[in-house]
């Protein structure tokens, strides 16, 4: 390659019979090319031996190639947006790595340091892209194959994207020169292949553990660096009406969208409304489901009568709810009532009723304007009083007194679990442990026990 012996300009079929003007210099080329293609397509099939230093091995001499072939072309790159970039073979590299019936996770991990080069993200998202709209045409169902689903997941979520135009100076191929609308060193043409290959993978049907790994990571790794974020709703859309984990996960990207895109989501607190149940307390996504309600409900301009039904729900949880999550709930709730004084006869209502039945509060009705929550009190926060751990008691008696108008800080409850409360228990110390002053005779402790007249203990 760096002496140019492979250049030969269009290259005939092997089989074909070659003109008798054709010098020995010129068969030879032609052979060695061939020789070349064929070195190719063998390290392609190595790249799904089982072996995975020989995958390895594979890969890093197919990526080798690849630099050489854009700087000594092996055929006249007239076309200048390819900027002698041979995209065919890095398209075959992608291709080997999106494999159908082979998880080839370990292997794209390794192709991830290359990543970090411009011009192979850029070329490998198109390639990627292509490698979707080809596995779905060949495919009768409307999923793609589930090892190719987490295959092409783990290539084009480990892309890093730059986020200025000037950090695009690092690639692969390096030459003295370069078009000034050469694709891969702009950015604008980078968010838009990137677009284009999440929006291809999305509209696919996915596996239900691959729907959370996606939103996990769509807020901060996806729409950033997407040219028209706005085309993720739909998407979104779907998975806040889901339900369950998939509904809470889908919050980050509806919150990006709805504060910094202008989203109109009408039904958007009544749904967040209804994800509210025992379950939202024990799930493992708890902390980053709150820690967004509490964004949402920030703002003063909510109806009092949908900030009071969310408070009412609330309380109406705690009941049952594990002490760590009591100690986040109950500021939780007077955070609302300080933000919305309307809300303040639910902790100051003389004529509140007395027993479950009589509180005319619906827990059933799925719609917060429907609940009757501003008729009701929050009896639930004066029942926590006499719960039996000491540190929700005193959180629950804030509601005996008057609210102070600062907000209290619930970040440090949002992640506190139970080992954490439980540790934090045996390590506190006493200065004094109450004991019994008088000493305990007989089986009952009673004084005349007949028992302590006949027996010893």
């Amino acid at each position: 390659m760096e002496k140019r012996e492979l250049y030969i300009g269009k290259l005939p079929a092997e089989d074909e019979s070659l003109p008798d003007t054709c010098s020995a210099e010129e068969k030879y080329k032609m052979w060695m090319r061939h020789r070349y293609n064929s070195c190719v397509t063998c390290l392609r099939e190595l790249m799904r031996h089982r072996s995975f230093q020989v995958q390895e091995l594979a890969l890093c001499t197919l990526m080798k190639f690849i630099q050489l072939e854009g700087k000594f072309p092996l055929e006249n790159a007239e076309w200048k947006e390819s900027y002698n970039f041979p995209r065919g073979l890095l398209k075959s590299v992608v291709d080997s790595l999106l494999q159908e019936e082979a998880d080839c996770i370990l292997l794209i991990s390794r192709f991830q340091e290359y990543l970090e080069y411009d011009d192979v993200r850029y070329y490998a998202m198109t390639a990627s892209s292509e490698s979707i709209t080809r596995v779905r045409q060949q495919q009768t169902e409307e999923a793609l194959p589930p090892l190719f689903q987490n295959n092409v997941f783990c290539l084009i979520s480990a892309i890093n994207m730059p986020n200025e135009e000037s950090a695009l100076t690092n690639f692969l191929v390096t030459q003295k020169s370069k078009p000034d609308d050469w694709k891969p060193a702009k950015l604008k043409e980078h968010k838009r292949v990137f677009e284009r290959v999440w929006m291809s993978f999305l509209k696919h049907k996915l596996a239900l553990s691959l729907y959370k790994k996606v939103l996990l990571i769509l807020h901060e790794s996806i729409l950033p660096h997407m040219s028209k974020p706005s085309l993720m709703i739909d998407f979104l859309t779907a998975a806040y009406d889901v339900g369950g984990a998939i509904s809470l996960l889908a919050l980050n990207g509806l919150f990006v969208l709805i504060h910094q895109h202008n989203l109109e989501y009408p039904d958007f607190y009544t749904k967040l409304y209804s994800l509210l149940d025992p379950s939202v307390f024990h799930i493992k996504y708890r902390a980053r489901f709150f820690h967004l309600a509490n964004l949402f409900l920030s703002s003063t301009h909510l109806p009092v009568y949908l900030v009071a039904a969310f408070a009412k729900r609330l309380a109406r949880l705690s009941l049952t709810a594990p002490p760590q999550v009591l100690l986040m709930i109950i500021p939780f709730i007077c955070n609302l009532i300080r933000r919305h004084p309307a809300c303040r006869p639910l902790i100051h209502r003389p004529t509140a009723p007395l027993d479950l039945e009589a509180d005319p509060y619906i827990m059933e009705e799925t719609d917060p304007a429907k609940s009757r929550a501003l008729e009701s009190s929050l009896w639930e926060l004066e029942a926590l009083q006499k719960h039996y751990h000491a540190d929700v008691v005193r959180a629950a008696n804030v509601v005996s007194r008057s609210l102070s108008e600062q907000e209290s800080d619930i970040s440090e409850f949002l992640e506190m679990s139970s080992y954490e409360l439980f540790d934090k228990e045996v390590k506190k110390k006493f200065k004094s442990v109450p004991l019994e002053f008088e000493p305990v005779r007989g089986l009952f402790g009673k004084k005349q026990d007949i028992t302590a007249n006949h027996f010893v203990f």
